[in-house]
């Protein structure tokens, strides 16, 4: 244990390093897939597409990659071994759509830096960032929430009857998958509540998991977690636990970030990771996004400095952000430091 936790203290460190100082992640992955014709409407969500098209995953990918995100996170939010299995297949099915997650991930990244060693930097005229850089795959997984797919993560109530051990055996299988499929670092996202933070700081720990992790938590008032669990200790779990290299928020509108970077700080040595959802609010009943409650990229990305000139280190977008989101923050970052010339 002792070499890992050695190795994993200064990974996110030496990333960051190699970054510039700030590391971009990508944007959302549901609302691109449906630009590109994916349809979605399935309890399996953009999982869904790992078996019908998983080429527009890997489509996805390189548009992020192309707008300058350093980290891109596999479309395995929603997948799970038990969704899959209530959809009929094998457990061997399913735990070979997960590894593809992986795969499609890493394929985006070989492709993308084909692209760099072909294509000359300065052709800079199609707004593509064609930089070669360290790219990290983060192996997404959603939270027991996004499984019950009936909004539960964006409440993280989860009733009585789910307890620590429920979660952790819920979890442990995939954790175990995506560990082991060559991704950099496993982003457990949009952690709605402090007993499933627990699990997961535990299975990191009883499976020996041998890459570090992220952990990042959803509000919807800007003080605690959506369940209501104090922000306060969900983030003292996530700095207890060694494997776990960065903490902050995901899924969360832009205008509550500020105050939660500052409690986060309050908690945490860790680097703290941003990707808020574009401010949209979400009609869970619906399954639809209300429109035009969301905010611009350009206001999204005034946000940014503000963030990074705080503490975050790493910044990107979460549901209904785009490329262009990302192009945007990768802009405003690149010519707010020089980055360190290779």
């Amino acid at each position: 244990m002792g070499h890992a936790a050695a190795e994993t203290s200064s990974f996110m460190t030496d990333f960051l390093l190699q970054s510039g100082g700030v590391a971009i992640i990508d944007g959302g992955l549901a609302t691109e897939l449906e630009r590109y014709g994916a349809d979605l409407n399935d309890p399996l969500w953009s999982a869904k597409c790992l078996l019908t098209s998983p080429h527009l995953i890997r489509a996805v990918h390189l548009d992020y990659l192309e707008a300058g995100a350093d980290i891109i996170i596999t479309a395995s939010y929603q997948a799970t071994i038990q969704g899959f299995e209530a959809k009929g297949f094998s457990s061997d099915e399913s735990e070979s759509l997960l590894r593809k997650s992986m795969e499609i991930a890493c394929e985006a990244r070989d492709i993308y830096h084909d692209r760099c060693r072909e294509g000359s930097p300065d052709s800079n005229d199609d707004g593509r960032v064609l930089k070669q850089r360290p790219i990290l795959v983060a192996a997404s997984i959603g939270s027991y929430g996004a499984y019950l797919a009936d909004g539960s993560e964006y409440s993280g109530n989860y009733g009585h009857a789910i307890t620590l051990e429920n979660l952790k055996d819920f979890h442990r299988r995939r954790v175990q998958i995506l560990a082991e499929s060559g991704a950099d670092l496993i982003a457990f996202e949009t952690v709605p509540n402090k007993v499933e933070a627990q699990a997961y700081v535990e299975l990191l720990e009883e499976e020996d998991i041998k890459i570090p992790a992220w952990l990042s938590f959803n509000s919807k008032d800007g003080i605690n977690v959506v369940s209501g669990d104090s922000l306060f200790d969900c983030a003292s779990i996530a700095e207890s636990c060694k494997n776990v290299v960065a903490v902050g928020i995901n899924c969360t509108p832009p205008r509550f970030i500020h105050g939660l970077i500052l409690s986060i700080k309050k908690v945490t040595t860790k680097p703290i990771l941003i990707y808020p959802n574009s401010g949209e609010s979400y009609d869970g009943k619906r399954k639809e996004w209300v429109q035009n409650t969301g905010i611009s990229d350009k206001d999204f990305v005034s946000y940014v400095n503000k963030w990074c000139g705080i503490g975050a280190a790493l910044v990107g977008g979460c549901c209904r952000t785009t490329p262009n989101t990302i192009r945007a923050i990768y802009r405003t970052l690149s010519s707010r430091s020089p980055a360190p010339s290779s």
